[in-house]
């Protein structure tokens, strides 16, 4: 009998490749194959985001575009999963008529289930929110990875709640991994060639649990992973700064292979707003943990999360937001515009009453302030000589690779004999404000103090 085919698109951020990679695994432990071409397969998901509205409206178009290969082929069948199903659920069958299944991020497990039920002419759902599930024992599909780098979700949920923000309604409870599984993970993906590991979750610092009576804070964790081998890079996203603790920091310092470079989502330097999003720090506190960062771990990259617009922002909190990014110059941000989230705080409790045309002046005005601050830390590089490790061929010119450095700055030159995988030491002669330009070097001595080399035990 031929295997069913399954096609799934990938919405959002990094847990929802994460996520996809598991669902891959799910289905190919019933014999599916993964196919690139919706137009040849049996099975269509889309692995959805909730976050922002823009995600919601791709969703929704895609869906629509996909009608016609439901009337070409009447037994396909169209399942959305992930957060836009948990947020939307039963609506979406109302909104969408040609969606078959409803799978929330912690019902993948019942996906075989769900699809028999829809092949049998009845709409499947499943958007049950778990204390427990982590799919710890799942060992995901990397089919998209680069053989280079890996993505490891260690923890799933969170119980911030952000006013703005759907995901503790659409993930549920904070819960963490054992970490005899992510440290097996991590084995394993060394193992196979990758050679550096992003670890993943909501809010991946509040990593926490207790494996026989013994405390394994996000600190000792990462440590364990970054013993694995002194090759092994080690990265993480996304921190809450009220859980930046300075036990991390110095795990991060104390290890070559830990790289220097921490995501850290402020939103607005208005202490007004910042209350009214409910980020439980002010923005004295976010310098001082900033100030504290660059003392441990100097030069460590710093990028970051900004949201314009939010309900009831005046022009004097968008300038203390531009202020905040004139005192921290960060290397790179995420920059969006506040769009009402349907169960939230803040659409129940706050009006979202700055008119757009406003929130698209004030977006653009920190674009170009980030802008700015991104190519002036750029231009410190040139002259410089980094260590990259290399994960590709450039998309511009198959003569070039690119890679990151430790802090995460992209580094393009050309590719001589390299291969993706290795560590190379780029001469940094030129720059945007989005990449590094250079080439190999490999006798000179290199800038930055934090080389992938031999590392030592380091005791929590």
């Amino acid at each position: 009998m031929e295997k069913r085919k399954f096609y799934i698109e990938t919405y959002g951020c990094q847990m929802n490749l994460s996520d996809t990679e598991i669902i891959h695994a799910i289905l190919a432990g019933e014999q599916m194959i993964r196919v690139e071409d919706p137009a040849g397969a049996d099975v269509i998901l889309l692995n959805t985001c909730s976050v922002r509205g823009h995600a919601e409206e791709r969703v929704m178009k895609r869906l629509r575009e996909m009608r016609s290969l439901k009337k070409k082929k009447p037994s396909l069948l169209i399942g959305v999963v992930g957060c836009m199903a948990e947020q939307v659920k039963e609506t979406l069958f109302e909104k969408e008529p040609v969606i078959d299944l409803i799978a929330g991020p912690d019902a993948y497990r019942e996906l075989p289930q769900l699809l028999v039920s829809a092949g049998q002419g009845q709409k499947g759902i499943n958007l049950l929110l778990s204390a427990e599930e982590t799919y710890a024992d799942i060992h995901p599909v990397r089919e998209e990875a680069n053989g280079v780098s890996a993505f490891l979700s260690v923890m799933r949920g969170c119980e911030n709640f952000c006013s703005y923000c759907v995901v503790p309604h659409t993930r549920g409870k904070e819960r963490s991994r054992d970490p005899s599984s992510i440290l097996r993970e991590s084995r394993d993906l060394f193992s196979r060639g990758f050679r550096e590991i992003t670890l993943l979750g909501q809010n991946v610092n509040s990593y926490n649990t207790v494996v026989d009576g013994k405390p394994w804070s996000f600190a000792k964790l990462i440590g364990e992973v970054a013993e694995i081998s002194p090759l092994l890079r080690i990265r993480f996203a996304t921190s809450h700064p009220k859980d930046l603790s300075l036990e991390l920091m110095h795990a991060i310092s104390a290890y070559p292979n830990i790289c220097k470079s921490i995501h850290l989502p402020v939103q607005s330097g208005s202490n007004v707003v910042l209350q009214r999003m409910n980020r439980n720090y002010t923005r004295e506190h976010y310098l001082e943990k900033v100030e504290t960062l660059r003392r441990v771990i100097p030069g460590c990259g710093i990028s970051t999360d900004i949201l314009s617009g939010f309900c009831g922002e005046t022009e004097e909190d968008h300038q203390a937001t531009l202020d905040l990014m004139e005192q921290v110059q960060f290397d790179a941000a995420f920059m969006f515009i506040y769009s009402e989230r349907p169960g939230t705080d803040a659409a129940i409790t706050l009006k979202d009453g700055v008119p757009q045309p406003v929130k698209e002046r004030r977006l653009k005005e920190i674009i170009h302030l980030q802008q700015r601050h991104a190519l002036s830390s750029n231009k410190k590089d040139i002259g410089k000589v980094l260590e990259v490790l290399v994960e590709g061929v450039s998309k511009r010119s198959a003569d070039h690779l690119f890679g990151c450095d430790t802090r995460n700055k992209v580094v393009i030159f050309p590719r001589e004999d390299k291969l993706p995988g290795d560590y190379v030491r780029v001469s940094i002669t030129e720059c945007s404000s989005a990449t590094l330009k250079g080439r190999i070097n490999p006798v000179s001595k290199l800038d930055n103090p934090w080389k992938v080399g031999n590392i030592g035990k380091f005791i929590f």
